[in-house]
C-alpha cells in the first residue's frame, strides 16, 4: 500500500484529534491571510488616497507636515501662504489646474475645508477616481456646505440641514461662529479616504465667517451680518495650501525647484506619491509586527500538531510494531509521519482558506463602511500563495521532529530480542 494512502487512513482512523489539529491550522492560516490582505489593500489604499495631483504647495516646513495637514487633514500649517503669491504661482504656464485649500476650522470633531469649485472637478483619489455626490450638488451659495460620507453618516444630516462651524479643532472647537450658519448643499459618495470626514466649504464661505474676527477671537462690539457680509469683498488675504495639476509631468522637477526657491516668501512643494512612501516607510514598524504576529499564530498552530503527534506515539508503538511485522523498514516509518503531518497541514490550509473567504464575504461590506477599506474577493495572490507554500514546508519539518522519534523507535525495537 503507498505511503500517503496509508498516511490517509491513519489520520482518518483517528478524526477527532486530527480534526482539532487541522482546525486550529485552519485558524492561524485564515488569520495570516487575512493580516497579509488587509496589510496589502490598506497600503494600497494609503497610496491611493490622492492620485493625479502632481504637486503640494504649503509654507516651508516639512514635507511629511505638509502632507498630513493638506491630505489627511492632520495637524496644522506652521504659516499660511498669501493669496497674492497663490494667484501668481497659479498662472504659470506649465500649470492646468490649481486647488485651493484653507484649514482652521472644523465642526463636531470633523475638519472643515475650505476650497472652490475646481475640487470637485479636479480632485482624484485611488486609481483616478473622481468625487461623486450622493446626494445634492456641490457649493454656489457662500454658506453652502458639502459633507464627507461621513461626517453626514454618523452626524445624521441630510441637504438642507444648517450646520454650525466652529473656530478651531476638537470635538466642540473654541467657539462657535453660531450667527453665520452653514446649510448641507450635497453630500459626497464614500471615497474610503479623508475625504469623508472632511466638511466642505468655498474660500468665500471661511472668509465670510470670520470678518469680524480678528487674531483666532472677536472683534468686541462688532457683529457683521450673514446678509451684510454677502454685500462685501470676500476675497480671501491667505490660503494654507494649494494642490497642483500639470499639463506635462515633465515639468514637475523644474517647477518644484522653481517653488521652494521662491523669494516672495517661504514655499514648500512636494510630490504627495514620494511623500506617501516616505509615511508608510515610518509605519513600516507596525507593518512588520503584524505580520510577525500572524507568522506566531501559524507557528504555534504547527507546534500543536507536533505536539498531539508526539504524545501519540506511546499509543502508536503497536502499530508501528506491526507495520514492521509486514515488512515496513523503519524509513517508511519515518515517511509515515511525515505524510501524516504533511496531511493535516494541507487540510489546515484548505480549511483556512474556506475560513478565510467566509469572513471575507461577511466583512467585506462592514469593513467598507466603517474604514473604508476595500477587500476584494480574489484568488490568492502570488505572495499570499508563497506564504501557503511556506506553511506547508513548515508542517512537513514539524512532521519529521515525531517523525524521527518514531524511526529511532521502531528501529530500537526492531533490534531487540524477543523471548
Amino acid at each position: 500500500m503507498p505511503i500517503v494512502t496509508l498516511a490517509l487512513r491513519s489520520v482518518a482512523n483517528r478524526k477527532t484529534t486530527a480534526g482539532l489539529v487541522v482546525f486550529a491550522i485552519g485558524v492561524s492560516v485564515a488569520l495570516l491571510l487575512g493580516v497579509e490582505r488587509v496589510r496589502t489593500e490598506a497600503r494600497a489604499s494609503f497610496a491611493n488616497t490622492i492620485s493625479g495631483t502632481d504637486l503640494i504647495v504649503g509654507a516651508r516646513s516639512g514635507a511629511l507636515p505638509l502632507l498630513l495637514y493638506s491630505v489627511f487633514r492632520i495637524g496644522n500649517a506652521t504659516n499660511n501662504i498669501s493669496w497674492k503669491t497663490y494667484r501668481a504661482l497659479a498662472r504659470s504656464p506649465e500649470i492646468a489646474w490649481t486647488i485651493p485649500l484653507s484649514l482652521g476650522d472644523s465642526h463636531r470633531g470633523y475638519r472643515v475645508l475650505g476650497t472652490d469649485r475646481g475640487y470637485f472637478e479636479h480632485y482624484r483619489y485611488g486609481r483616478r477616481n473622481r468625487l461623486s455626490f450622493a446626494e445634492g450638488v456641490p457649493f454656489d451659495d457662500v454658506f453652502d456646505a458639502v459633507l464627507g460620507a461621513e461626517v453626514a453618516d454618523r452626524l445624521g444630516y441630510r441637504p438642507g440641514d444648517p450646520i454650525v462651524v466652529s473656530h478651531g479643532l476638537g470635538a466642540s472647537g473654541i467657539s462657535d461662529h453660531a450667527d453665520k450658519p452653514f446649510r448641507v448643499a450635497g453630500i459626497l459618495a464614500r471615497t474610503g479616504t479623508p475625504v469623508d470626514r472632511t466638511v466642505h466649504v468655498s474660500l468665500q464661505g471661511v472668509e465670510a465667517i470670520h470678518v469680524d474676527w480678528r487674531h483666532g477671537a472677536p472683534i468686541p462690539g462688532l457683529a457683521v451680518s450673514a446678509e451684510a457680509v454677502r454685500g462685501m469683498d470676500l476675497t480671501p488675504k491667505t490660503i494654507t495650501a494649494f494642490m497642483v495639476g500639470l499639463k506635462s509631468r515633465l515639468a514637475v522637477f523644474g517647477l518644484q525647484r522653481r517653488i521652494n526657491e521662491y523669494r516672495a516668501e517661504p514655499l514648500l512643494a512636494i510630490l504627495p506619491g514620494v511623500a506617501l512612501q516616505e509615511l508608510w516607510d515610518l509605519m513600516g514598524t507596525a507593518e512588520a509586527a503584524l505580520s510577525a504576529i500572524s507568522a506566531f499564530v501559524v507557528a504555534t498552530g504547527l507546534l500543536c500538531m507536533m505536539a498531539t503527534m508526539l504524545a501519540g506515539l506511546g499509543e502508536r508503538r503497536r502499530e508501528m510494531a506491526i507495520l514492521r511485522s509486514v515488512g515496513a523498514r523503519p524509513a517508511h516509518v519515518f515517511a509515515l509521519l511525515v505524510a501524516e503531518s504533511m496531511a493535516l497541514t494541507i487540510s489546515g490550509i484548505a480549511v483556512g482558506l474556506a475560513i478565510f473567504y467566509a469572513a471575507l464575504v461577511i466583512a467585506q461590506p462592514m469593513v467598507s463602511a466603517s474604514y473604508g477599506l476595500y477587500l476584494p474577493i480574489a484568488p490568492p495572490t502570488a505572495r499570499e500563495l508563497l506564504f501557503l507554500a511556506l506553511v506547508v514546508v513548515a508542517g512537513a519539518l514539524s512532521g519529521a521532529v515525531p517523525a524521527w522519534r518514531a524511526y529511532a523507535r521502531s528501529l530500537a525495537d526492531g533490534m531487540t530480542a524477543r523471548t
